[in-house]
């Protein structure tokens, strides 16, 4: 057994010995980026395990070890953790966890610690806990993040985005069913396994992945019969975790619709631009600046380059860029408001709109006071402008059941399927062309 080590201030460190004995349990949140997050993370030699439990076991767990006042998805991440070490398929003496530390205003920072605190309480003040961050929080002998690693992992997510933005099209009109799900896992070995190849984070290189994985998804055989489209904003955990929103995606699929999810890329963008506009608005280090502009213009270029292969296949709505999405939320927000998914969120759902998906669900999750503002908060505003949006904000917490909120949104698309009637089509099969040309900012 590993010897426990701990640093000055009593925190239980992860040690070389433990990576290479240890199994790191880390939550998922989106299926297809953390897959491709895990084999990373095996590439470089740990060993993790990746949590896809569901059952309200996860909630109980939460509610038992962590302050009900807390938030939603902290709730969730803790619960699921301490439901795995006590599940008996793991030594709960070989395993650490795994949780991300952002180091910004949102209580997301405080997770871990929300997490100690209930390690201890339940007896296993023994299982470390390793903080995945890029703001030098904590650190640990066994546990790092290298430069290499680091690009790899944003390329999963953008990687993943492409390839989500493209399954989401296939998977409710594919004849062979299954064959969407197939091609996701070719593209993550593919993907993953070129990572470690020299030359596979070049320009010409990455912009050919992108041009193979949309020619590849364009070729599954469909039935592009008309469904009613539906986008899915809000808290960035509640939105994209199916443990969060309660398989929402699926559930929508049942309905006969097609769910539409705005990638991480955006999100990527966003946090980067938040430094730049920092800086614009209170001053700050020139550095600081000037590494936000960069890293900000980087992922747009791979941004831009994604679009053009979506773009190759004119059955598929095409992602705007995020100048384009920006520029829609300069008459409703400012640009200093950014904690949690700040501007962004308004931003999605405008831009939604703008590409003729009207219909709407806003996940909101208890305790995330910034999502409720611009979230539920800008609803009329975006009403007031545009009659036609169909937006309905649901409500997710520990106490909300799960079929009173499928009802709500039932009638969302009750609503949704009145509307399409009388405009003679239940789902356009790409936006209009006016909405097409005002986002080709590429």
């Amino acid at each position: 057994m590993a010897e426990l080590v701990y640093n000055e201030q009593g925190r239980l460190l992860f040690t070389e010995e433990m990576k290479r004995e240890y199994t790191l349990l880390m939550p998922q949140m989106l299926p297809v980026h953390f897959t491709m997050l895990k084999r990373v993370l095996e590439l470089h030699g740990y060993k993790v395990d990746m949590l896809t439990t569901n059952h309200r076991g996860i909630v109980n767990e939460g509610l038992k070890y962590v302050h009900n006042d807390t938030c939603y998805p902290a709730l969730l991440v803790i619960g699921q953790l301490i439901d795995a070490i006590k599940s008996g398929k793991y030594d709960p003496h070989k395993v650490g966890l795994m949780i991300t530390q952002t180091g910004g205003g949102c209580r997301a920072s405080n997770y871990i610690h929300l997490l100690r605190k209930a390690l201890h309480r339940a007896g296993y003040d023994y299982v470390p806990v390793v903080s995945v961050n890029l703001s030098g929080l904590e650190k640990n002998p066994g546990f790092s993040l290298n430069f290499t690693m680091i690009r790899q992992m944003a390329f999963s997510m953008i990687y993943g985005d492409l390839i989500v933005h493209m399954a989401n099209q296939c998977r409710p009109y594919e004849i062979v069913e299954g064959e969407t799900d197939r091609r996701i896992d070719k593209w993550v070995n593919r993907l993953v396994g070129e990572f470690s190849r020299k030359g596979s984070f070049k320009t010409e290189f990455v912009r050919q992945n992108f041009d193979r994985i949309a020619d590849d998804f364009a070729s599954i055989p469909v039935r592009r019969v008309p469904k009613v489209r539906v986008g899915i904003v809000g808290e960035i955990y509640i939105k994209y975790a199916p443990l969060g929103n309660n398989s929402l995606e699926e559930f929508l699929r049942s309905e006969d619709c097609e769910p539409v999810v705005p990638g991480l890329t955006d999100f990527i963008i966003f946090k980067c631009d938040n430094r730049v506009v920092d800086h614009k608005l209170y001053g700050g280090k020139t550095a600081t600046y000037l590494g936000a502009n960069f890293l900000a213009n980087y992922v747009k270029r791979l941004q831009a380059m994604m679009i053009s292969a979506v773009k190759r296949h004119p059955e598929f709505r095409v992602p705007c860029t995020f100048d384009h999405l920006k520029s829609l939320v300069k008459d409703y927000l400012g640009y200093g408001n950014k904690m949690g998914e700040g501007w962004l969120l308004t931003g999605e759902m405008l831009e939604l709109i703008d590409s003729g998906i009207n219909n709407i669900v806003c996940t909101q999750p208890f305790g995330c006071l910034p999502n409720h503002i611009v979230g539920k908060g800008m609803v009329r505003k975006i009403k007031d402008n545009m009659p036609q949006a169909n937006i309905v904000c649901i409500d997710y917490d520990a106490g909300a059941t799960r079929i009173n909120q499928e009802n709500r949104i039932k009638l969302m698309l009750a609503n949704a399927r009145i509307a399409a009637r009388k405009e003679g089509a239940a789902a356009p099969s790409r936006p209009a062309e006016k909405a097409e040309k005002a986002r080709e900012t590429v």
